[in-house]
């Protein structure tokens, strides 16, 4: 059994609508993976043995997302790798997620929750409501109806649990440009889109070079 493994029963059975209950159980996982450097690797590793799970990995302009775990109840566990270049994206979620950084820092900016957050948002009257720095540590846990932002430093690095997908679409609007843009879940994607953005081994194996080289494996 691995570490995750052990984590799975209480997962399965969270209210995902409630925050607190879920960073009271997700807080223990990702407090645990982020201690134990061998079952972190061996979570990494097993992902080039596992065509599922290589189907499921993404990579974006700003950053890759090698998933860890799967779970038929509809959670994930995630490693989020930042790029060089990360981008002021103000967004919500399709899911309740919880974080904890492993190394780096972002800039993080709550703007509120989704109420008024439509395809008709004016990105530039978007007021900050909160504004912190995530640093390795002690994470938090998001809401989905939730809208925020992380600015990335370089070699940021993140350990995510989500958890089960409650609606088919997210919002995504960018302060640079002032574009907005629906996202949404794989289940809607064509072929070209999923082929589009799904790491390829190289890829995976490229991630799991920068995660040896941060000791974070």
């Amino acid at each position: 059994m691995t570490l995750i493994d052990s984590y799975t029963p209480a997962l399965r059975e969270l209210d995902w609508n409630n925050a607190a209950q879920v960073e009271a159980v997700t807080g223990d996982l990702l407090s645990a993976l982020a201690q134990d450097t061998s079952a972190l690797r061996q979570a990494v590793e097993a992902v080039s043995g596992d065509e599922h799970l290589q189907s499921l990995c993404e990579h974006y302009d700003i950053l890759d997302k090698l998933v860890l775990h799967d779970d038929p109840s509809g959670f994930r566990v995630r490693l989020h790798l930042f790029g060089p270049d990360h981008y002021d994206r103000p967004h919500n979620h399709r899911w309740t997620y919880s974080a904890r950084l492993l190394s780096g820092s972002y800039t993080h900016t709550l703007y509120g929750t989704e109420d008024g957050f439509d395809d008709t948002t004016d990105v530039a009257a978007l007021q900050p409501l909160m504004v912190r720095t995530e640093q390795p540590g002690p994470g938090y846990t998001l809401h989905h109806s939730m809208v925020h932002a992380a600015v990335a430093q370089p070699d940021t690095v993140s350990l995510i649990v989500r958890g089960p997908a409650v609606k088919d679409r997210f919002l995504v609007t960018d302060r640079t440009t002032g574009q907005v843009w629906w996202q949404y879940g794989a289940a809607t994607e064509s072929a070209v889109e999923a082929a589009a953005k799904r790491m390829s081994p190289a890829m995976i194996a490229d991630c799991t070079a920068r995660l040896e080289k941060l000791a974070l494996i």
